[in-house]
């Protein structure tokens, strides 16, 4: 029973891959029926014409900090601070460190008062900063030599003229 049924299946597959053979001669016949219609095909094509988009320039106010006298090119920030520790600000000061943790203020501002120099404490409300002041002037260019000198030591030293 083993032996018929052993020779049944190798019959099955025998006529399996015997039976589904294709001929070279259906797809040649495939191929010019294609090629025929494709002939045949009338084709247009839209015609592209380029149209330009336009847009519109909007302008808009600038939201950030102003520059005050900057004929020599150097650059002022011009912040509302509110004097924290000190005597008072003039028209230009040196700022050496801003910090959102007064305490870390502090310790530049005390840093600066040991090394000989009248540090003040600044307080720009509307950004949260403490701004550490190591000098303060009323000329812009006693301001930039002081700035200079400092950053020796502070390298992003720069000048606030305070509103």
């Amino acid at each position: 029973m083993k032996k018929l049924s052993f020779f049944a299946a190798v019959m099955c597959v025998a006529m399996a891959f015997t039976g589904c053979k294709s001929s070279e001669s259906a797809y040649k016949k495939a191929y010019d029926k294609a090629k025929a219609n494709e002939a045949t095909e009338v084709r247009t094509e839209p015609e592209q014409t380029y149209v330009p988009e336009v847009t519109q320039v909007v302008e808009t106010p600038v939201t950030q900090t102003q520059v005050v006298d900057n004929m020599d090119n150097t650059p002022v920030r011009q912040e509302a601070v509110s004097v924290v520790d000190g005597a008072g600000l003039k028209n230009f000061s040196v700022v050496v460190g801003s910090f959102s943790v007064r305490a870390n203020a502090e310790g530049v501002q005390q840093r600066l008062k040991s090394a000989g120099y009248q540090a003040q404490l600044a307080y720009n409300q509307e950004r949260n900063m403490y701004r550490v002041v190591a000098s303060t002037f009323d000329s812009k260019n006693d301001a930039v030599n002081s700035r200079n000198q400092l950053r020796a030591t502070y390298p992003d030293a720069w000048l606030l003229f305070a509103k």
